[in-house]
């Protein structure tokens, strides 16, 4: 009897295990599929454009939109605190007129969720209701959720800059694209978890 209950146990225990694998790969797969894979051209302007630190083109990329009149102000949230704004400016020498009147930093957000709430306090302060938001392709997804769950009044535009390796190459043909797409997608979805325990985006 007992031996029967532990087979029945250790089969329920197996299959429940291969749903939950079905349905975290079946996820993955959304999850990439939803990563933009070729920059289009941002034909629509919003109050004020965010750009989350990270990979190197999304800074230069933010400050053109800013200097081609695609917003108003430009945030630039997850700044290291040893970096100077003259640093930056480097990237971008043609635009560099743009640190002294529209360009504000960020240096205390240290990840995704406090970019959102730092994007959320820089927003409320300046009135904006409609943002372009700048990041790499396979950050935008997340980015996105949790910018949405701080500002839900607010138009939120995606720009996605596309990584140089995702183009490239195929995620499935490089080992290291592929943990970072999949370390992403954990990502993501914890994020999504804590945002349910979260409704108001409070914490």
């Amino acid at each position: 009897m007992l031996a029967g209950v532990a087979r029945w146990i250790g089969f329920l225990t197996m299959a429940a295990g291969a749903v939950g694998l079905l349905f975290l790969v079946g996820g993955f797969g959304w999850f990439v599929s939803h990563i933009a894979s070729d920059e289009v051209p941002l034909d629509r302007k919003a109050d004020g454009i965010v750009v989350l630190t990270g990979a190197a083109a999304r800074i230069p990329d933010a400050i053109e939109l800013l200097a081609t009149e695609h917003g108003k102000r430009l945030l630039i949230t997850g700044v290291h605190r040893a970096t100077s704004a003259a640093e930056i400016a480097r990237l971008t020498p043609l635009y560099s007129k743009y640190f002294t009147c529209c360009i504000d930093l960020d240096r205390s957000a240290l990840n995704t969720f406090g970019n959102a709430l730092e994007t959320k306090r820089w927003a409320r302060e300046h009135n904006f209701n409609s943002l372009i938001v700048v990041t790499s392709n396979w950050h935008m997804p997340r980015a996105m959720a949790e910018l949405v769950h701080q500002l839900p009044d607010v138009a939120l535009i995606s720009y996605p800059v596309i990584s140089e390796k995702i183009k490239s190459e195929p995620w499935w043909s490089s080992t290291d694209t592929a943990r970072l797409l999949f370390a992403e997608y954990m990502k993501f979805l914890f994020a999504h978890a804590r945002m349910r325990l979260d409704p108001d985006g409070a914490l």
